[in-house]
């Protein structure tokens, strides 16, 4: 079974953070550069690979994904620093120089681009002690935050 990666990203002043979940780090990285990805990173210009992981399953990833975008900036920043303290973009390291995600603005999509390379790539884990398990034990809550939806049209 594929590897799936959450990952997060930001725009070039670190002002915006995005997390997400794919199953092709480079080409989903691609898709956010050129405008595909997501309305929100299109909008927020958010492009900069800073922090990713990599989960056996898509239950074990989404979790994941669920638990870091219920976290506050703060808790996010701190993850982030212990393995990328500067917050560099990771994909050169990641994909090699020559990466269409690297020389962004090229006019075809890498999707279909093999995950060889991040296979021999040093993954980024969790520090020593620390797991998603400890997380949810230091009160992080996994449920989904509530969010008010307001119909469109309507007077509320």
């Amino acid at each position: 079974m594929k590897e799936l990666f959450v990952y997060i990203l930001t725009n070039e002043r670190r002002t915006t953070l995005y997390i997400g979940v794919t199953n092709n780090l480079e080409g989903r990285l691609w898709q956010h550069q050129n405008g595909v990805g997501s309305k929100f990173t299109h909008q927020y210009n958010l492009t900069v690979l800073i922090y990713y992981e990599t989960w056996p399953d898509p239950a074990s990833a989404i979790a994941r994904e669920t638990q870091l975008k219920g976290w506050t900036r703060a808790k996010k920043e701190a993850l982030i620093s212990t393995l990328n303290p500067n917050w560099e973009d990771l994909a050169p390291s990641l994909f090699g120089e020559d990466s269409l995600v690297v020389r962004r603005g090229l006019p075809h999509s890498p999707v279909g681009v093999s995950q060889t390379r991040l296979s021999t790539a040093c993954p980024a884990t969790l520090p020593p002690g620390h797991s998603a398990q400890n997380d949810r034990e230091e009160g992080a809550s996994d449920a989904p935050r509530k969010t008010r939806e307001k119909k469109r049209g309507s007077d509320e």
